[in-house]
């Protein structure tokens, strides 16, 4: 690809990213036209389990709620990884957890992409966050985790300005007064409306559990390790993307610590 035209490429996706920043708190909350490729639906997607704990239980729960889609099925099996590395896996989404450290993030979602099409994706849970007081309760683990992998479906947020909508989709706490609430630990219809959105037309070719070539090696945990990108903070916003030649693109979402 010519050198000029690559940088429009880039330049366009970027344009459309922020497009999505803007608009990510309106009705329609897909994560820019990102999914999985895929020739018939339902379709499966593997949840692979890298969790200890309370968040094997968590993760169940989570792929329960998000089968309740008419097109779209989870099923969880064994992880292809550890919590700390968190590597990828083409074709399926790895759910780890892990004392990531004190980065400021509770929850990190990241999808690879080619040609727009999701091929793999983590999601992470920060225990060193998660085992404060504040923060370790059930409602809140389970909010956090049906939020980072509903992402990994190509799901945005219904809103970030701290009200709950009842969906994990929401940038809801369920911390301090609210840690006894239930609410936003779920998917809601509109969740299940907009994944129907998004995966109401068929590809030709399927990227779930597809043998796709891994990028490089950051691409899979970001330049510091535990998967935050290079210069991301909460003052510069939740999403960031990173091109990893060929017209491939790692796209990360951070839930940030308040």
């Amino acid at each position: 690809m010519a050198i000029a035209t690559r940088v429009l490429t880039i330049f366009s996706l970027i344009v459309a990213l922020i497009a999505l920043g803007a608009s990510d708190a309106s009705a329609t909350h897909s994560w820019s036209t990102y999914h999985w490729a895929r020739t018939a639906n339902p379709f499966t997607l593997a949840l692979g389990s890298n969790t200890t704990g309370d968040w094997t239980d968590h993760l169940a729960t989570t792929s329960t709620n998000w089968s309740k889609s008419t097109v779209l099925d989870t099923t969880v099996v064994a992880g292809s990884t550890s919590g700390r590395k968190c590597r990828p896996s083409s074709g399926t989404v790895q759910v780890c957890n892990a004392a990531y450290g004190s980065n400021g993030w509770l929850g990190l979602a990241q999808i690879w992409l080619s040609g727009g099409h999701i091929y793999q994706g983590v999601a992470k849970m920060n225990d060193s966050y998660f085992n404060l007081a504040k923060y370790n309760n059930p409602n809140e683990k389970q909010h956090v985790m049906c939020q980072e992998v509903g992402h990994t479906f190509g799901l945005g947020h219904t809103s970030e300005d701290g009200s709950s909508q009842d969906t994990c989709m929401d940038y809801f706490s369920n911390t301090g007064a609210n840690a006894g609430s239930t609410l936003s630990t779920a998917p809601n219809q509109h969740d299940y409306d907009q994944l129907a959105l998004i995966y109401a037309h068929l590809d030709s070719t399927s990227t779930v559990k597809a043998v796709v070539a891994a990028p490089g090696a950051s691409g899979f945990a970001g330049r510091d390790g535990d998967g935050t990108p290079a210069g991301a903070s909460k003052a510069k916003g939740r999403w960031y993307i990173e091109s990893l030649g060929a017209g491939r693109y790692l796209v990360t979402h951070i839930t940030w610590a308040d």
